[in-house]
């Protein structure tokens, strides 16, 4: 069984919004222009980022084609309480279909996540980015958690098909220095009672 794996992007909308950022991450004046950027740790790449109102948005660009590939938003969710709200963002990517499967958005989750970074996904993902996850969770501690009523239940390495398929229930990667210890002291992460 999977989350609700039901988000299809809609391609042309996708590669218009790319190339606005672009023409926006080139254009002087532009809250784009100029933002912090470093080379990605493939060759050929480079990240732009920038944080407004505790999200933070990596732009990851072609620089041999310097064409925009795709970015990353770590969305805060409206639905956490403010103690969980301070360490873990949803992130949410688009890239073009030429750039996907080539490690880019992974690079970019690992950055996150080595940072101390814990990550939660939204009710929704698309089929790649379930992949993803699941390819993370190789390399960083997955849990299955509900949220519900602004508590983050723990739940688990696994959860039955019923429960897995509930909107309330995500998957969070435990980033470096992250344990679900940590997570209950510091973020709220509540247990059952035995």
């Amino acid at each position: 069984m999977e989350l609700r794996i039901d988000v299809d992007p809609d391609e042309a909308r996708l590669e218009q919004e790319l190339d606005t950022l672009q023409r926006r991450l080139r254009r002087p004046g532009d809250t784009l222009h100029g933002i912090a950027s470093e080379p990605a740790a493939q060759p050929g790449f480079r990240l732009h980022w920038r944080e407004a109102d505790g999200e933070l948005y990596v732009y990851v660009e072609d620089v041999v084609r310097q064409r925009l590939a795709g970015y990353t938003v770590f969305n805060r969710l409206i639905e956490l309480d403010t103690r969980a709200d301070r360490h873990l963002r949803a992130p949410h990517s688009k890239y073009r279909a030429g750039y996907r499967r080539r490690g880019l958005a992974s690079a970019v989750y690992r950055r996150s996540l080595d940072a101390g970074c814990c990550l939660i996904t939204g009710a929704r993902q698309s089929a790649g980015a379930h992949a993803l996850w699941r390819h993370l969770a190789g390399h960083y501690p997955l849990r299955y958690v509900q949220l519900r009523d602004r508590e983050l239940r723990a739940l688990g390495e696994r959860v039955d098909p019923a429960l897995h398929d509930e909107l309330h229930t995500r998957m969070l990667l435990l980033g470096r220095g992250w344990d679900e210890a940590r997570l209950a002291a510091e973020a709220g992460l509540l247990h059952e009672r035995g």
